[in-house]
């Protein structure tokens, strides 16, 4: 068999978090969605039952969760610490493909979601 990509994904993690511009959307808070393609090898695992030959989901929930606890104005800021976090705590991560949407902003718009994409290599 020959592995041409492997990767852990997280689609759609529904976070209640405080980021904004206006002071409200800090106060008040919302819904936030957020969405990964995480590229690492673990090929090991395919034939090895073995956590330590990948990167735990759960445990890239707890950093996502962790980083959106801190309030941040802008969604990009929010974003850049979250890779930042990931690349640094997880060593075999290569590659990260993040979506952060937030639910309903208040821009007068009728709007389900707004956000930034990123994708970014170690």
């Amino acid at each position: 068999m020959n592995i041409i990509q492997t990767q852990i994904t997280l689609n759609r993690v529904k976070i209640f978090a405080h980021h904004g511009v206006l002071p409200q959307e800090r106060t008040v808070g919302a819904n936030f969605y957020v969405s990964l393609k995480i590229d690492t090898d673990f090929s090991k695992a395919l034939t090895c039952d073995e956590l330590s030959n990948t990167v735990s989901y759960a445990d890239v929930y707890k950093r996502v969760c962790e980083e959106m606890a801190t309030p941040s104005a802008l969604l990009e800021h929010a974003a850049g610490r979250i890779l930042s976090r990931l690349f640094s705590d997880f060593p075999t991560i290569e590659g990260i493909q993040l979506t952060l949407t937030k639910e309903n902003p208040p821009m007068g718009a009728d709007c389900q979601e707004c956000g930034v994409e990123i994708s970014a290599r170690r």
